[in-house]
């Protein structure tokens, strides 16, 4: 199948022709094509134009790689490392990246962040963290060098290329909107993108917070230029049945001014270091929103602030589901579309 014959599948796609777009697709696909089976892979995986299929998404994503194409192998990597369509094998997602470490930089530069982090056989992080509380209404800790300036560094620049608008889930309507309360950009990680550093990264969050990885709904990088805020708002979300308990939130540089994250119920400021991490809790004892981690993230008043975030749920998503599953086809430049 040729680039010719995908763009056109992909404007039918657009024009709400999905079914002629799938017949193109699908002839791609019996044709062996990389590309087409990497594009129907990301459909199953986000249930866009055919019906949503984890372990289907897994095995067309495969068929690309195998096919020789790197955005395939780099999703891949994602899903193994994850367990998303099949079980999780951090040593294989680790015998991707060396199989493409020659072919992808990407796959070698992540190589070089793992081996300096010290984890277990299952991607987890051995040891404890250095902790340091700063509050108790609300729960807020901060985790000094909590990433390191390596890790800081790369998610500054894998960021790069992918910044957004910041948006809002309308949980409800199942879109995303422009969002009410942050004027950043955001570059998200969802399912294709949480690569297997990424997914180490997330990993050590959850143990930082004591929870399991998969309560993470997708790593954010955000970037706030001069002027931009996050407004006064809470992190728990109104009527969901999984709420958002906890954030962490990691500097990813200090070369600014203004910008702090502060909480007015504590008369808290918090303006990290590069790599420290920030902890709170958002819900009380009996999992209702607490009003004392309401916080607000102050105008940039120089340069620009970058940091990385992650909303961490109560519970896992059911099987089958993942959170950020509306965001992978958004990244239309990463998918060919």
């Amino acid at each position: 199948m040729t680039q010719v014959n995908l763009a056109q599948a992909f404007e039918l796609a657009a024009a709400g022709r999905p079914a002629e777009a799938l017949a193109i697709v699908d002839r791609g696909v019996s044709a062996g094509d990389p590309q087409a089976c990497y594009a129907l892979g990301l459909w199953r995986l986000e249930g866009a134009h055919v019906p949503r299929d984890l372990g289907a998404a897994r095995r067309l994503v495969e068929q690309a790689e195998q096919g020789g194409l790197m955005l395939a192998a780099r999703a891949l990597s994602a899903f193994v490392a994850v367990g998303t369509g099949g079980e999780a094998d951090w040593p294989g997602a680790l015998g991707l990246l060396h199989r493409w470490v020659d072919r992808d930089p990407l796959a070698a530069r992540q190589l070089q962040l793992i081996e300096a982090m010290d984890l277990d056989g299952s991607g987890n992080p051995r040891g404890a963290f250095a902790c340091e509380p700063l509050s108790d209404a609300p729960c807020v800790r901060r985790f000094p060098g909590f990433f390191s300036a390596d890790e800081a560094a790369f998610l500054r620049d894998v960021a790069e290329a992918r910044f957004r608008p910041a948006l809002a889930l309308d949980e409800q309507a199942g879109r995303f909107v422009r969002h009410p309360f942050r004027d950043a950009t955001a570059a998200a990680f969802p399912a294709v993108f949480e690569w297997p550093a990424i997914h180490a990264l997330n990993r050590r969050i959850a143990a930082a917070s004591g929870t399991e990885a998969g309560q993470g709904e997708p790593l954010q990088v955000l970037r706030y230029q001069p002027g931009q805020q996050y407004r006064p708002h809470l992190d728990a979300v109104p009527g969901v049945a999984n709420q958002r308990i906890w954030t962490m939130l990691v500097a990813l540089n200090d070369d600014y001014q203004g910008g702090a994250t502060v909480f007015p119920e504590a008369s808290l400021a918090f303006r990290g270091r590069t790599g420290d991490g920030l902890l709170f809790r958002n819900v009380d004892e009996g999992g209702r929103a607490d009003r004392t981690s309401l916080h607000a993230g102050t105008p940039v008043e120089a340069g620009v602030k970058l940091i990385a975030s992650r909303w961490i749920r109560e519970h896992c998503p059911p099987p089958g589901e993942a959170f950020g599953q509306h965001e992978v086809l958004s990244q239309a430049d990463e998918v060919g579309q």
